[in-house]
């Protein structure tokens, strides 16, 4: 067992503590990655705040890149020395939902508790959602990891763990948007931003970003967005209809997990558009629409998880795209933090003001 820092949760809603941990060498099928950056997630604040309960102690962080540094056997050809990004996405590749090519719901149960991390007195620590990324080095199942090429900064590298394949993803997988369509994205936080990019990489016709702030409207536009709506307004889908001609959108993106977004998201659709609910309220939390109006006009609305995405296939594309000048990465990370200041981070990301923070691991 090795002994290794991380930032733990003991109680809901109170600062992530620093402490000694043990982490288990990797088994079957398994790597040990030790990191060198991992941003900070809406939904690892979320979770630590107890919106979706969960044991405790816990490590949360899931948004990771870094470097092979031990593997197990049955390893999936990965080697010491690569350089990757770790994901959540553990998918078994043989139940239902993985053999029909959707491993962002597999259906093969993980148990948290039984992962390779203790406390330094043997107690079980929660991994919590297969990651633990809030530690200088993680171990992980094989198909949570994806190689990237040697020189890509790490930092810049995990932004595509979450808000970036999410963001995309659910515009091109689980959207399916054609060129020449309108799109709506409500929220223009991480993963709002980067849905706005994968309509304009997509051919989208007009991209229409909706929020709360001015300064984050402006800053959608510097992302892709032609026009911006502020969610303040008396009846913010009417300045939509405006911005796209007087129609409604074929595309409607909730990335936030605000109630309002939710309820009113229909609002923005046109004939036939759909909803795509991305962004995760609290446990609990309901939305009420009004199902008559989505059936009349042949309306739809449907969750995506992780843009739906196949990560050996999403993420090299991405990453060629970012290469290309095509898909901003830099862009999106609003500050850099070591693991010390990981509260002061995620303070940062509660104003509301930060696309993505991103702690670094000093090597």
């Amino acid at each position: 067992m090795q002994k290794i820092k991380a930032a733990l949760c003991r109680e809901f809603g109170a600062p992530l503590v620093i402490e000694d941990i043990h982490i288990a060498p990797p088994g079957m099928g398994e790597v040990e990655v030790t990191l060198g950056a991992v941003a900070v997630c809406h939904s690892d604040i979320s979770y630590a705040e107890g919106a979706w309960g969960g044991p405790l102690p816990a490590v949360y962080g899931h948004e990771a890149a870094g470097t092979v540094t031990a593997v197990g056997p049955g390893a999936g050809g990965l080697k010491v020395g690569d350089a990757v990004i770790v994901t959540l996405i553990r998918a078994c590749g043989s139940c239902p939902s993985c053999a029909s090519g959707r491993p962002t719901i597999c259906e093969t149960p993980i148990d948290g508790l039984k992962g390779p991390i203790t406390t330094v007195d043997g107690e079980p620590l929660f991994q919590a959602m297969a990651c633990g990324a809030f530690a200088e080095k993680v171990v992980v199942d094989h198909s949570q990891v994806v190689k990237i090429p040697q020189a890509m900064p790490r930092d810049v590298a995990c932004l595509l763990s979450c808000g970036v394949i999410t963001g995309v993803g659910a515009v091109v997988n689980a959207g399916g948007i054609r060129p020449g369509q309108d799109v709506v994205v409500i929220g223009a936080g991480g993963v709002g931003l980067n849905a706005i990019q994968g309509a304009r990489i997509a051919g989208a016709r007009r991209i229409v970003a909706v929020d709360m702030s001015e300064e984050k409207l402006e800053v959608a536009r510097q992302f892709g967005a032609t026009h911006g709506v502020l969610a303040t307004g008396k009846s913010p889908w009417r300045d939509s209809y405006k911005a796209l001609g007087g129609r409604g959108a074929d595309l409607v993106l909730v990335t936030v997990g605000a109630i309002p977004a939710y309820e009113q998201a229909p609002r923005y659709l046109g004939r036939g558009g759909r909803a795509i609910l991305v962004g995760m309220p609290h446990s609990g939390d309901m939305a009420r629409y009004e199902p008559v109006v989505m059936a009349a006009i042949g309306q739809g609305m449907i969750g995506s998880k992780m843009g739906d995405v196949v990560i050996q296939r999403d993420i090299p594309w991405m990453i060629d795209l970012y290469e290309q000048g095509r898909l901003k990465l830099d862009e999106l990370i609003s500050g850099r933090w070591s693991l010390e200041q990981i509260n002061e981070a995620i303070a940062d990301t509660k104003s509301g003001g930060a696309k993505r923070n991103v702690i670094l691991f000093e090597r």
